[in-house]
């Protein structure tokens, strides 16, 4: 297990990202997402990350149901806020145009406020049917930067102070900003959705050396680039929309040199982000027990030395991107 930068709140290396529970995209039954959680237990993750966004409070109440069962003091849980959700009477409609299939019987409020982080929490445990979450995230604060680092940011810190939640911080599909939450504020960890996989390093130039610098830790969601790097496919997806063919392209010759040398692209996908120092865990998003069993089988596969100098030599990877320790050239 690791830690949250200082928090003393533990996360396994391998986590469950709820969204897929959440119905992103397509439907999941309530029993076959029961069964995605259930094969995380028992494939040895404990660290659970969801928010009242996905599926405007399914994830919440599915992961809240799966987990209800399980000894609170062996799992760690992760919310966010930032959107309230509003209920719209009479429901029209679907929520695909947010992302995912479930009726659209509530609309997100954008609301970065002392009160509405407070009040984004006391629905999420309502949903989540827990007296506590472990760590709470300010969730894509993009375009309210000035209410999350005055009203949002003091808000978590107050309740962190109280005890109310172990570790604070804020998840984003973005660096800079979480760049300057790391250099201006005392979060514990900031979550990075999709900036430091095989197909994008971003975080390595600014991101990741503050992290490393300050003790704090960063999650590392969308390793697979929302599904590109999972299955390299025409029509295959890259940020919640149809990768482009420069991008396919990067990553079918990824997935070549990784066949190439007795692997996969989901292993090396998974393992590339864990080797970073600032890294403490990898959320894989699964939405059935089959995608959760596959995730953490890749994860335990060890990936050879000569598929991560192929791709330096390809420039493919950057020269100073760690890799796992463990498979590295001996010096």
């Amino acid at each position: 297990m690791n830690t949250l930068g200082r928090s003393g709140v533990e996360v396994s290396p391998l986590s469950f990202g709820a969204a897929g529970i959440g119905n992103l995209f397509t439907a999941v039954s309530d029993e076959e997402a029961r069964e995605a959680v259930d094969a995380a237990w028992a494939g040895g993750i404990r660290y659970f990350d969801t928010a009242p966004h996905y599926g405007i409070g399914l994830s919440e109440r599915r992961l809240g149901a799966a987990l209800r069962d399980r000894p609170r003091a062996e799992y760690t849980v992760s919310t966010k806020a930032g959107r309230l959700l509003e209920r719209v009477d009479p429901a029209t409609g679907d929520d695909l145009d947010d992302g995912f299939a479930v009726p659209a019987t509530h609309r997100r409020v954008w609301d970065f406020s002392a009160d509405g982080v407070r009040r984004s929490l006391d629905a999420s445990l309502e949903r989540l049917g827990l007296d506590r979450v472990d760590a709470v995230c300010l969730h894509d604060p993009d375009d309210h930067a000035e209410q999350a680092f005055h009203e949002g940011y003091p808000a978590l810190e107050k309740l962190r102070a109280e005890g109310v939640v172990g570790a604070i911080g804020v998840g984003m599909n973005q660096t800079g900003m979480l760049t300057r939450f790391l250099r201006d504020t005392d979060v514990d960890v900031v979550l990075c959705a999709g900036r430091y996989t095989l197909l994008d390093h971003r975080a390595l130039t600014d991101l990741l050396p503050a992290a490393h610098e300050r003790g704090r830790s960063v999650v590392i969601g969308g390793a697979f680039n929302s599904g590109l790097l999972a299955d390299p496919r025409p029509g295959a997806t890259y940020d919640y929309a149809t990768a482009p063919p420069e991008l396919l392209e990067r990553a079918l010759r990824l997935k070549a040199i990784a066949e190439r040398h007795g692997t996969t692209l989901r292993a090396a996908a998974l393992a590339f982000p864990a080797a970073h120092p600032a890294v403490v865990s990898v959320l894989a998003g699964a939405r059935s027990p089959l995608e959760v069993r596959d995730c953490v089988e890749q994860f335990g596969t060890p990936v050879p030395a000569a598929f991560w100098r192929e791709l330096r030599a390809e420039h493919l990877l950057p020269g100073d991107a760690p890799v796992p320790v463990s498979v590295q050239e001996p010096s």
